[in-house]
């Protein structure tokens, strides 16, 4: 089978932040990239999936709402996708900054936590995922457009 574009990344390389993964006609797939692969320190699983929650939700409540096709962490728990069609990257990256803003501050009841709108509802930790959040916060506020793309 051919490489697909995601395993050609170095991952001994890759740092948190934010990159173009990969274009596919309009739609653009980011690579939000919250842990150093291979290091240990992943996202909980309870922290991942609140954040999935909360990123999702927010994203698709934005004022970029009609850009975001979809949010979803990565199976490998160092970050998540975000699939965006129509946002330019200044505006796929202020919409993540954003978000992250937002989860990080968060303090209410989990969008969708329930056993009639999620297949694994119970596994949610807001204490953690707000942390997580919280510290990916300064790391995407250093970024500019023209950094989103992963270092040779």
């Amino acid at each position: 089978m051919e490489r697909i574009a995601s395993f050609c990344v170095d991952h001994t390389r890759l740092l948190p932040g934010m990159y173009l993964s990969r274009q596919d006609g309009d739609v653009l797939t980011w690579d939000i990239r919250m842990k150093l692969p291979n290091q240990g320190d992943y996202l909980s699983t309870g922290a991942a999936h609140t954040l999935e929650h909360l990123f999702a939700t927010y994203a698709r409540n934005s004022a970029w709402s009609q850009g975001v096709i979809y949010v979803g962490p990565m199976g490998c728990r160092t970050g998540f996708y975000l699939l965006t069609r129509g946002l330019t990257p200044a505006e796929a990256l202020a919409l993540t900054v954003e978000s992250f803003r937002f989860m990080a501050s968060y303090d209410g009841p989990i969008p969708g936590a329930s056993e009639v709108e999620c297949g694994n509802w119970q596994d949610m930790d807001l204490p953690a995922a707000r942390a997580e959040a919280a510290a990916m916060v300064p790391v995407l506020e250093a970024l500019t457009a023209d950094q989103l793309h992963y270092q040779d």
